[in-house]
């Protein structure tokens, strides 16, 4: 792996190593175990923990500005951030003016990489959905990271940064309502609707590649595998998995819910597939649940 230099600056700084920034930050140490990565978090224990594993934690809030004052010049920046509700701070605070303060401390030249949703679409009838395709999002946080790529848009217009739009997450620990499938507990919700995954190394992986392939970097990626599929046959497969009864559905009245079962769309990966993950690890939801559900069950 190889990354171009910038005078003065080195190594990677990551703001939200969650779930996914996390795992960029292992697959960063795997490919150069000398680089620096350093790790932003608000959490004292937090920090004692990244410090265990090889990185250098910064404690710092970015809706803070006085705690960025003194970031480290990186030539590559994550973006990696989740709403935390417990914060007493709304989306826009958070996710908006948080990204507005990094960007005034963060090296100007550096590559930043913004990890958005594709729930800042609207689309809720099936359709195919690309990144020449309207948004126009309706939940607070679909707002709230279009608010935030607009930013990067309009202070940074010559700057170097892609915005990876992601599927729904899953992965190792994170498998939604397994437990409930595996205990044989109904499914409140919809059970038809599209669901667009990706696994999380494959988004990691995505991350990574943003930063390696600057010659087909473009600004906007959707980050999604090969393969919507229905919410009762996503169900279906983790039962398979388990090895137990497929499950059952109940309707359900939670406006959460509701929320989440008008987004019925399917995302199309081409320019991904093209530019940044020619090879994914795993392209389509049953390979990927096969290899969760088994390494975790063994």
């Amino acid at each position: 792996m190889s990354f171009r230099s910038v005078a003065g600056a080195a190594g990677t700084l990551i703001v939200g190593t969650g779930y996914v920034g996390g795992r960029v930050a292992e697959q960063l140490r795997q490919a150069d175990p000398t680089g620096p990565i350093y790790t932003v978090t608000r959490s004292e224990q937090n920090a004692a923990r990244l410090a265990a594993r090889g990185f250098t934690p910064l404690i710092a809030d970015w809706t803070d500005r006085r705690t960025l004052t003194h970031l480290p010049r990186c030539l590559r920046v994550l973006v990696a951030v989740s709403y935390d509700p417990r914060s007493g701070k709304s989306r826009e605070v958070s996710q908006v003016g948080g990204l507005s303060n990094l960007l005034e401390f963060a090296d100007p030249a550096a590559d930043v990489v913004y990890l958005s949703t594709t729930g800042v679409f609207h689309q809720s009838a099936g359709e195919w959905v690309d990144e020449n395709s309207p948004a126009r999002p309706i939940g607070v946080g679909g707002i709230a990271h279009l608010r935030a790529e607009d930013l990067l848009h309009r202070r940074r217009p010559l700057g170097r940064w892609v915005i990876l739009r992601l599927s729904g997450i899953y992965g190792p620990g994170r498998i939604p309502r397994s437990r409930d499938v595996l205990r044989g507990m109904p499914l409140d919700g919809p059970n038809e609707g599209y669901l667009n995954l990706i696994h999380r190394d494959d988004a990691a992986g995505a991350v990574i590649a943003a930063w390696e392939r600057a010659e087909h970097r473009r600004r906007l990626y959707l980050v999604s595998d090969d393969s919507p599929v229905l919410r009762r046959a996503f169900y279906e497969q983790v039962a398979r998995c388990l090895r137990v009864p497929p499950p059952t559905f109940a309707p359900s009245n939670s406006p959460s819910l509701s929320a989440r079962s008008m987004s019925h769309k399917r995302i199309w990966n081409r320019r991904l597939r093209r530019d940044l993950l020619p090879r994914m690890l795993y392209p389509d939801y049953v390979q990927g649940l096969t290899a969760v559900l088994k390494s975790e069950t063994m």
